[in-house]
C-alpha cells in the first residue's frame, strides 16, 4: 500500500438533510481525499446540501435499497482509485473523527479491514439509546455468526467499516442483496477469503434524526443473516471454494427494480 494512500469515504444516504451537513464537518480532511455521497432517490435536500458541500454526488433515480446504495459506493470509490474506502452513515451515529485510526491499522498492515464496534458494555449501548431488542438481537446475531466463522468480532453488525482496495476487489460484492443483509454477506465473504478483521470502539448514538429501521424490517434482517450463515456453514462443510472477482468491478447499473425505501442504520 503506497505511504500515503487515497482514502475515499463513501456515504450511503437516504433522507439525511437533517445530519449530513455534521457528519461531513467532522470527517478530517488531512486524512480523507475525497467524500463521495450515493443518495438513494431521497425526496428530502440530501443531494442539495451534498453538492453545497462540495462532495461527490451520485444520485439514483430509483430506490435501490442499502445493499444496493452500497454497490455503488464502492464501485465509484475504486473508479477513482482509492487505496481504502470507509462507508460511513450519513445519519451522524458513529463519529467521523475516529477514521484517522480505521486508516491506521490498514495503512500499517495490522489488518484487512476495520470495523467500527458499539458494544463495549450492555451499560453503555443502552444509554446511548439502543433500543433493548436491538441490543439483545445483536449479541444473539455476533454470537451465532461468531461461532460459525471462529471469529471473536465483538458486533457484526456495524454501520462504520473500512476497507483496503484489494478486498473490495477480491470479493462479489456485486452479488450481494440489495437489503440491510448486504452487510452480513460482505464480512461472510471477507472470513471466507481470509482477510483479516480489526475493530475499533466508537460511541454508541441513538437519537431522533439519526435513522433506523423499525422493528419489522429489523426481523427481516436477522433472518437473513442467520440463512447467510448457515449458507456459509454448508460452504465450508461441502469444502467449496468462495468465488473471487480479481479485477476491479464495472460501473453499477442504475435500472434495478425499485426496492422498499427504508433507512441506513440498524
Amino acid at each position: 500500500m503506497p505511504n500515503k494512500p487515497k482514502v475515499i469515504v463513501v456515504l450511503p444516504a437516504y433522507q439525511a438533510e437533517k445530519t449530513l451537513k455534521q457528519t461531513v464537518s467532522e470527517i478530517p480532511t488531512d486524512i480523507v481525499d475525497e467524500i463521495i455521497l450515493v443518495d438513494d432517490a431521497s425526496n428530502d435536500q440530501t443531494v442539495r446540501i451534498g453538492r453545497s458541500l462540495n462532495l461527490i454526488v451520485e444520485q439514483h433515480d430509483l430506490n435501490k435499497g442499502y445493499g444496493g446504495n452500497q454497490k455503488t459506493c464502492y464501485t465509484l470509490a475504486l473508479q477513482r482509485g482509492a487505496d481504502i474506502v470507509v462507508m460511513l452513515h450519513p445519519d451522524y451515529q458513529y463519529d467521523p473523527r475516529l477514521i484517522p485510526h480505521f486508516v491506521d491499522f490498514l495503512q500499517n498492515d495490522y489488518f484487512d479491514v476495520m470495523l467500527g464496534t458499539r458494544i463495549r458494555t450492555r451499560k453503555e449501548a443502552l444509554a446511548g439509546g439502543m433500543p433493548p431488542y436491538k441490543y439483545f438481537a445483536n449479541r444473539f446475531l455476533t454470537l451465532l455468526e461468531n461461532i460459525v466463522t471462529g471469529q471473536n468480532l465483538s458486533e457484526w453488525h456495524t454501520g462504520m467499516r473500512a476497507y483496503t482496495r484489494k478486498v473490495l476487489e477480491t470479493i462479489d460484492f456485486k452479488n450481494n442483496s440489495d437489503d440491510f443483509v448486504f452487510d452480513s454477506q460482505v464480512l461472510f465473504q471477507i472470513v471466507e477469503h481470509g482477510f483479516r478483521l480489526g475493530e475499533i470502539p466508537v460511541p454508541v448514538r441513538y437519537f431522533p434524526e439519526a435513522s433506523s429501521i423499525n422493528f419489522a424490517r429489523s426481523l427481516r434482517y436477522g433472518i437473513g443473516t442467520v440463512w447467510t450463515a448457515l449458507q456459509y456453514l454448508f460452504r465450508r462443510v461441502l469444502g467449496r471454494k468462495p468465488r473471487a472477482v480479481f479485477q476491479q468491478p464495472g460501473h453499477v447499473s442504475l435500472s434495478m427494480p425499485e426496492q422498499e425505501r427504508s433507512r441506513n442504520s440498524r
